[in-house]
Formats: structure tokens, C-alpha cells, sequence
């Protein structure tokens, strides 16, 4: 297969991701080749990111939503490691965190002088909090917002206990 650098096959693929740092990043197949090549993936500094989020914003530039998303990605394998402790597979958890950075990408505005990484916590966590509560039990809990805290909450708790 020809890629776009003229040169085939697997050394292609080599010279296709130096010269497009953007590239299609592995699919969660193979987790560690995922993180892997998600802790390789540039980070945006503050001058591309809010170029990259006016695009976005004033255009609806994929190419720069895509920008955005890769460059954080790393962002999303990091908080989901601190939610291993449910017992639920790691990929499904970044999985939901994507899904999370994705919506603060599409609802991030660069005029409101605050990091896209800063306001994408938030919708990470909310995305992999909803996850957890979905797939945890059998049966449906935490449904207001008072039982997801305590949810969420208990294990901290049941830790200040014992000690």
C-alpha cells in the first residue's frame, strides 16, 4: 500500500506518522499499543490551541476538532487509570472518556480564558462517573445527585474509617 509520503509498506507507516504527528491513532485492541502511541501524540501549546478552537468555533473544522481531541487524549488514559478500582475494563473507561472530550471540544470556547484541558476534566469524569454507574451493578443505583456523590464518595469514607 502507497501512503501519501510516497513510501509503501511498514516502512511507510513509520514515515507517515513523523511526517503527520496527526495520524490515526491504534484502536483500543491493544491497550498498551494505544496508550503508547497516545503518550507519543504532540501537545498543543496554548497559541495552537486557541487557533485550533477558533476553527473549530468559527468554522466547524474537523481537522482542527480532530487537533484538539488528539493532542488531549493522553488527558483521558490518565483519569481513566484513577477509575480501575470498579472492576470494569480500562478500555471501555477511556472509551467513555473520549466520549467526554469530544463533547468538551464541541462546547469549548476560547474567548472564556480558561484551557480546553481544564474544562474537558469535568465532561471526562462525567462521561466515565455515567459509565460506572451504568455498568457497575445489575442493578441501576445512584440515580439524583445526592446518591452519586455518596457513590463516588463512599470509598474515601469507608478508607477514613479504618485508618
Amino acid at each position: 500500500m502507497t501512503h501519501a509520503t510516497g513510501v509503501s509498506g511498514a516502512a511507510g507507516s513509520a514515515v507517515l506518522a513523523v511526517a503527520n504527528p496527526w495520524a490515526v491513532v491504534p484502536s483500543l485492541g491493544n491497550l498498551d499499543a494505544y496508550i503508547s502511541a497516545v503518550n507519543r501524540l504532540p501537545m498543543l501549546t496554548l497559541a495552537q490551541e486557541q487557533e485550533s478552537a477558533r476553527k473549530l468555533k468559527d468554522t466547524n473544522d474537523l481537522e482542527a476538532a480532530g487537533k484538539l481531541v488528539l493532542s488531549h487524549l493522553r488527558l483521558v488514559v490518565s483519569v481513566s487509570r484513577k477509575y480501575l478500582g470498579y472492576g470494569l475494563p480500562h478500555g471501555d473507561l477511556i472509551q467513555e472518556g473520549n466520549i467526554g472530550l469530544m463533547k468538551a471540544v464541541k462546547r469549548f470556547d476560547p474567548d472564556q480564558g480558561v484551557r480546553l484541558v481544564s474544562y474537558a476534566m469535568h465532561w471526562i469524569k462525567a462521561e466515565i462517573h455515567e459509565y460506572i454507574l451504568k455498568n457497575w451493578r445489575m442493578v441501576k443505583v445512584a440515580t439524583t445527585k445526592a446518591q452519586r456523590k455518596l457513590f463516588f464518595n463512599l470509598r474515601s469514607m469507608k478508607q477514613g474509617f479504618k485508618d
